[in-house]
């Protein structure tokens, strides 16, 4: 009995000697024990933790405002998207791939094309489409697959080899044989990529969307392209 008493009067005067009390001692190991994520003081003032009702998106930055110009201006938000896209594609090829000094007039020109042509030819192609055939069952993504790489993907390389050739300066006849030659050699990269690609979007991707996923993963593409497109 004395034992025990010892004990608790030298544990008092510890506690006593570092102002505290043997219940706070207590509270302070379990709160120290406590994993800094579950504090919800320090969760609610971080800056990651938005109001959702607010952002529309959460923590990603600038995301309710690029939804915002998606419902308000579409064909001028998905020109600025591919516009990024183009630009980012051609920068990526010319610094890590082509290594010879940035050519600034390639890269206004690809810029270009992704605000004028490819925004705005999207935001149409793909709203035509999803209206046309509606669903997300196999057989609907499948149609919209083969009609996006058959008909759409070898429209847009033409399109696409014609803008650089009127850029250039080039004729029509060089023009047709740039087509001619390299034509099926873009399409063939298409189809490498962009059925599983496509699959993705038309499954689970809004149709509002669809833009600005394509340019996510476009980017590497379109550094395929933009080495293509300045031989």
């Amino acid at each position: 009995m004395k034992l025990i008493s010892v004990l608790l009067a030298t544990f008092a005067l510890t506690a006593q000697a570092f102002n505290s009390n043997p219940s706070s001692l207590t509270k302070k190991v379990s709160t120290a024990n406590k994993p800094v994520a579950f504090n919800k003081n320090k969760a609610v003032t971080s800056p990651l933790f938005r109001d959702a009702a607010l952002t529309r998106g959460g923590a990603v930055p600038g995301w309710a405002a690029y939804n915002e110009a998606l419902e308000k201006t579409p064909i001028t938000a998905k020109a600025c998207t591919s516009a990024v896209g183009f630009f980012l594609g051609d920068l990526l090829a010319q610094l890590f791939i082509v290594k010879s000094g940035l050519d600034i007039k390639r890269l206004v020109t690809l810029s270009v094309f992704g605000f004028i042509y490819h925004g705005p030819s999207g935001h149409y192609f793909y709203n035509w489409l999803d209206s046309k055939i509606s669903g997300t069952d196999g057989g609907s993504v499948a149609s919209k697959v083969a009609i996006d790489q058959i008909f759409w993907c070898p429209i847009f390389m033409c399109v696409f080899f014609t803008y650089l050739g009127l850029v250039n300066g080039d004729s029509f006849s060089a023009i047709g044989n740039k087509i001619k030659s390299d034509l099926f050699t873009a399409v063939q990269g298409s189809w490498k990529v962009w059925p599983f690609v496509h699959a993705v979007n038309f499954k689970f991707i809004s149709t509002k969307h669809r833009l600005v996923f394509i340019n996510g993963v476009q980017i590497a593409f379109n550094m395929f392209l933009s080495l293509l497109g300045s031989k």
